[in-house]
């Protein structure tokens, strides 16, 4: 019988390898084995701290996950790897799964997505990101010549603001705390601005920071009867805002948007596979290898993810390699 090694959050704050057994292939399964994954660094250093709120437990369960929050649990959405048995249309094909981190699996065929010939493994963890993106813009729904805000350059962020600066005539600006940001920006072919320096009177803003210091700046810099997008997932954490001031006198809107659903405008008409095939298809796109910022060997996972949830270095998207994993 085939075995896999795999990554579980023994209890919060605590990671560890552990091999199991994998099941047989049945027919119309595949068996995937895993070349890169990818950490979504908000939610899965929330989850890794056990800072999920109890109400939230059955609408966080990841699509594969096992066990349950805080843990054990074995958790995690950006799987990249080649299909060594399935279908003949699938087999030896890269492809996309919303699987934890873990070295082979077999899961139904139609739960993973084919990549790109034009997109390189690695690039495409970054899937699961830019499938947010397109969520949030079509939430958004941002207009020719809008003056958009995104704050917070995090891995959410910057895939939003690659993909609101192909809009034609939209003005983006990329907003972060942290100065270093400016380099991914640059790259990104967006403007940067810290906090201090963002513009105001801004069409859209949205909030990616996932701080009230965020949210409240995203207020201060729309315009009035604005709207601002929240897409922040807070976990466990209390948001404070001030909503005196000028709030109501200013008429403004906070809308929330988030993945677990396809965005109202497009619900009708496309289906969650729709929008990650599309995230997909956009990661041909190499400017988003700005935000591969780190990679290490799947042995170092545990010690990678304590030092991501207790803040070290300015990782954007930390990328797992199981080339050499048996």
């Amino acid at each position: 019988m085939l075995e896999a090694v795999a990554f579980w959050i023994d209890r919060p704050g605590v990671g560890v390898m552990r091999r199991a057994p994998i099941g047989p292939v049945g027919d119309g399964d595949v068996l995937v084995r895993t070349s890169r994954t990818g950490i979504s660094r908000g939610t899965e250093t929330s989850v890794f701290q056990g800072r999920v709120p109890s109400s939230e437990h059955e609408r966080m369960r990841a699509p594969f996950q096992e066990g349950g929050f805080p843990g054990p649990v074995k958790y995690g959405y950006l799987n990249v790897g080649v299909v060594e048995q399935g279908p003949d249309d699938l087999r030896g094909r890269t492809v996309f799964t919303l699987f934890p981190h873990q070295s082979r699996f077999v899961v139904p065929a139609e739960a993973v997505v084919p990549v790109p010939h034009g997109v390189p493994a690695r690039r495409a963890v970054l899937a699961g990101a830019v499938e947010t993106a397109v969520n949030v813009l079509w939430d958004a729904a941002p207009l020719v010549g809008d003056r958009v805000t995104i704050v917070g350059a995090g891995m959410i962020g910057c895939s939003i603001a690659r993909l609101a600066r192909g809009i034609p005539g939209l003005d983006v600006v990329l907003v972060d705390v942290d100065a270093s940001r400016r380099t991914v920006a640059d790259r990104l072919g967006v403007r940067f601005a810290e906090p201090g320096d963002a513009p105001g009177d801004r069409d859209l803003v949205v909030n990616t920071s996932g701080s009230e210091a965020g949210l409240q700046l995203a207020l201060a810099s729309v315009v009035t009867d604005g709207d601002v997008i929240e897409a922040s997932w807070y976990g466990d954490r209390p948001v404070t805002l001030a909503l005196g001031a000028d709030f109501h006198s200013r008429r403004l809107t906070i809308r929330s948007s988030q993945v677990g659903a396809v965005a109202r405008r497009r619900r009708g008409t496309r289906t969650t596979r729709d929008r990650l095939a599309l995230a997909l298809d956009l990661l041909q796109d190499p400017a988003f290898d700005a935000l591969l910022t780190g990679d290490s060997p799947w042995s170092e996972l545990p010690a990678v993810m304590e030092g991501l949830a207790t803040g070290q270095g300015a990782e954007l998207c930390h990328t797992i390699d199981w080339t050499d994993a048996e």
